[in-house]
């Protein structure tokens, strides 16, 4: 029965997660645990694991006599998200980045092509995630690459709720490629600060008008 409960907190947890970063359930809206038990056919053990495991990756918020409920996206955890990621994405660069491979290389480049590939934002952001993770994969540090999940989807979240607003048209990403181009140069202090440049223009597009 427990493992059954696991399984079935990391599926309620992965379809939440889904509808969180898509937008489908917005910021604060409510998340009723008999409600998602009963969709999920389940009991309120798992549903209530899955909570924990959607708040440990600051995607929920649980607080006394409101519940639990989807985080905020406003101008104040943006802030946080981004400066958050800018920090902790150069640190894992800059350890990923002497143990590279051509293999890592390669894994690099394809999430770019498909990123360029894109003809829709989810494709888009879905591809633009999996460039991030590889950039910093090799950095052997699981609690910081833990960490770094999570902002990626908090990032996702930005993302698609401006893509909404504003509209989105396929596009090439140039500094995703001056990126890959600094680590294939080994010149790994130069990288890390068109990574900053890059994860810091997110905070800026979020403002009203984008300045």
């Amino acid at each position: 029965m427990q493992d059954e409960n696991v399984t079935t907190a990391h599926r309620i947890a992965e379809a939440i997660t889904e509808r969180i970063v898509s937008g489908a359930l917005p910021p604060d809206a409510p998340l009723r645990q008999d409600h998602i038990a009963r969709e999920f056919n389940s009991s309120h053990v798992p549903v209530r694991e899955a909570f924990r495991q959607l708040e440990a990756l600051y995607l929920v918020v649980a607080a006394p006599r409101r519940g639990v409920r989807v985080a905020p996206l406003d101008a104040k955890s943006t802030k946080e998200i981004v400066e958050m990621r800018v920090a902790l994405e150069v640190v894992a660069l800059r350890n990923a980045a002497p143990r590279y491979t051509p293999a890592h290389l390669a894994a690099i480049e394809l999430a770019l092509i498909e990123a360029d590939k894109a003809e829709t934002i989810r494709e888009f952001e879905t591809a633009n995630r999996a460039f991030h993770r590889a950039l910093v994969m090799p950095c052997a540090m699981p609690r910081l690459l833990a960490s770094l999940e999570g902002l990626r989807l908090a990032n996702s979240r930005l993302v698609l709720a401006m893509a909404r607003n504003a509209g989105w048209r396929p596009r090439s990403n140039g500094d995703h490629r001056l990126i890959l181009q600094a680590l294939r140069d080994r010149q790994i202090g130069h990288a890390c600060e068109l990574l900053t440049r890059h994860n810091q223009t997110i905070e800026r597009l979020a403002r009203p008008g984008g300045a």
